[in-house]
């Protein structure tokens, strides 16, 4: 029977027991790791979110009662002890703490008893990740995702502090808002009150901070809740936490100063590492030719190469016809992988055809010298040379090479098999931390399915000055006043320079084919306040999510989120999304139609 607490008071959670003095006495609570009765004695580790401390029930000092409760104590049991703490008498645990101490007991309360859990409460577990969310009020109590979430609050409560002191108000702005889509699909929720009408979730807190600015509030921050009706991912959550900022009377350098001492401190504080400032800058441009990705992972090389020179003369169909339609040759040196199989150089094959590549080209050099070159009868001996030659081949490299009319096709295939060799050569430690800032994005891109040019951020960013006169000319040369912070390959962050200026935001809409009548409808009241005086403004928003996996060195934001959904949207434990009733549906006047199955 669960015993009561009355009376009894903690002195100190497991871990802390450190700081106290020998021979004191000591009350720690907390859940049962794993006892061991060995007859005449009972040793047991008791755990809390601090760590584990030993107890020792003896019954010439607990007495027989607590001797008789300690003798059945399991898994998971919640207890409240109270003893004399000293130095361990047997050999000392050097994976603990309190490794060196014990705690000999001198009364015991069961508070709570447990049963048999599904799973080992325990690091490191292996246990499938299904079953580990259903019971996630279990997972939770394991030591490492304890910790990652203990980091999450450390970090939380370091933004808020540095923020507070640079002189940023934290305001909420609403959850329940109008829908105004922004590439992701809108959570929509029906209203009673206004019967056929809709709120919607916030994809981000963008409009809201952007009038904030114009209310004069000068600099905002949020820990902000956004969703997004979007297929999962690794790093992709329908709700995820952002850290939301907005800047008035600021260009971009002072948002990414701000923004680079803040990384610096959270850093620092949260898991003790260095942040050499200034963070590398690279151009959007320089981004996608040296590594295929507007988010390159800076910690190894293997950069693209442009070999278009060295073939330009080429008879071979494949790099001609590419080259002639105005497309690209490109190729990596994967060092150290030359003399690889035919069976792993087809793998790699397939990985290309993934992204929509033809075909994979390569020459392939054994650590001894011997060469093998997929496309060697084609080319003469001079361009083949040429080629090595740019590539900067020696004996035990392997050059992969890829060619297409499209450009961009072809960068981001080979930017990602860059990755996707890193990872199996073991180029990615996750202690390895490299920052940079990515900067001058294209305003605008081509959408083939709307065949129309789209905002690549928002239709709120502004162009860079000097490009202002390519707007209706040429508006795929036309770059932005946005930034993004990325991280060892991964976006955690992005923000730009807001648009303030009337004709600048009726023309940015006239691009992207946005209507007056239907701006209106869906940002009015934004362009209303617009009217009434606003201040030169720019932000950032980061995803806490990411950036807390990457400083924990995890592999997915699951793993740093207290409740998270699967790949399919929901929550195996709540059992959500479920069906509701008939009279709540009735009252929203929603009627749900069953599907109808086709016959033949």
């Amino acid at each position: 029977m669960a015993e009561s607490m009355q009376g009894l008071k903690r002195t100190h959670r497991c871990a802390e027991v450190v700081n106290a003095e020998i021979g004191s006495t000591v009350t720690v609570m907390g859940w049962v790791q794993k006892s061991r009765n060995k007859g005449g004695i009972v040793f047991t580790d008791l755990r809390d979110r601090s760590g584990i401390v030993q107890i020792i029930f003896e019954e010439e000092t607990v007495g027989a009662e607590g001797f008789e409760k300690a003798g059945r104590l399991h898994a998971e049991y919640v207890i409240a002890v109270t003893g004399k703490l000293q130095k361990r008498a047997g050999g000392v645990n050097e994976n603990l703490a309190t490794g060196e101490l014990e705690i000999i007991a001198d009364s015991i309360r069961i508070l709570s008893e447990a049963e048999t859990p599904p799973f080992p409460v325990e690091e490191n577990l292996q246990t499938k990740e299904d079953i580990r969310l259903k019971y996630r009020f279990l997972d939770l109590r394991r030591p490492d995702i304890q910790k990652n979430i203990i980091l999450r609050s450390k970090v939380t409560t370091t933004v808020r502090t540095f923020l507070a002191d640079e002189g940023f108000l934290e305001i909420e702005t609403p959850i329940l808002c109008k829908s105004t889509p922004e590439g992701a699909r809108d959570y929509l929720v029906p209203s009673r009150v206004h019967p056929g009408n809709f709120y919607a979730l916030p994809q981000s807190p963008q409009l809201f901070k952007q009038l904030l600015m114009c209310s004069g509030y000068d600099r905002y921050f949020q820990i902000a809740k956004c969703f997004r009706d979007e297929d999962l991912r690794a790093d992709r959550q329908p709700e995820f936490t952002q850290i939301d900022m907005e800047l008035s009377f600021v260009d971009e350098n002072d948002v990414m100063d701000v923004n680079e001492r803040l990384i610096q401190k959270m850093f620092k504080d949260a898991i003790g590492v260095d942040v050499e400032l200034p963070i590398q800058r690279m151009t959007w441009a320089e981004a996608m030719d040296r590594f295929g990705s507007d988010k390159p992972d800076l910690r190894f090389g293997m950069e693209l190469k442009d070999i278009a020179e060295a073939v330009k003369d080429t008879e071979f169909v494949v790099f001609k016809s590419a080259l002639d339609a105005g497309g690209a040759v490109r190729a990596i040196n994967a060092e150290g992988l030359g003399g690889m199989a035919r069976k792993k150089l087809d793998a790699l094959t397939e990985f290309v055809k993934g992204y929509g590549m033809k075909g994979l080209a390569y020459i392939n050099i054994s650590p001894e010298g011997e060469e093998k070159c997929s496309f060697a009868k084609f080319m003469t001996e001079e361009e083949l040379a040429a080629i090595k030659e740019k590539m900067g081949a020696k004996n035990g490299d392997l050059i992969l090479i890829l060619a297409d009319a499209k450009k961009k096709l072809v960068l981001e295939t080979l930017g990602a098999l860059r990755c996707h060799l890193a990872d199996q050569m073991g180029l990615t430690k996750k202690d390895d931390y490299r920052f940079v800032w990515i900067t001058e994005f294209p305003l605008l891109e081509w959408s083939e399915e709307e065949e129309r040019f789209v905002a690549m951020h928002h239709p709120f960013t502004m162009p860079m000055e000097e490009d202002l006169d390519k707007i209706e000319s040429d508006p795929g040369a036309v770059r932005a006043k946005a930034y993004d912070i990325v991280l060892n390959g991964v976006e955690l962050g992005g923000g730009s320079v807001r648009i303030h200026q009337d004709d600048i935001q009726e023309l940015m809409f006239k691009t992207i084919g946005l209507e007056k009548e239907d701006a209106n409808d869906k940002f009015g009241f934004l362009l209303t306040a617009f009217k009434y005086g606003v201040p030169p403004h720019a932000g950032l928003a980061y995803g806490l999510d990411r950036l807390l996996m990457l400083m924990c060195q995890a592999d997915s934001i699951r793993d740093v989120m207290a409740f998270p959904k699967v790949k399919d949207a929901s929550d195996l434990m709540c059992e959500a999304p479920n069906i509701v009733d008939a009279v709540q549906l009735e009252e929203l006047g929603i009627q749900i139609k069953a599907e109808e199955t086709k016959t033949e």
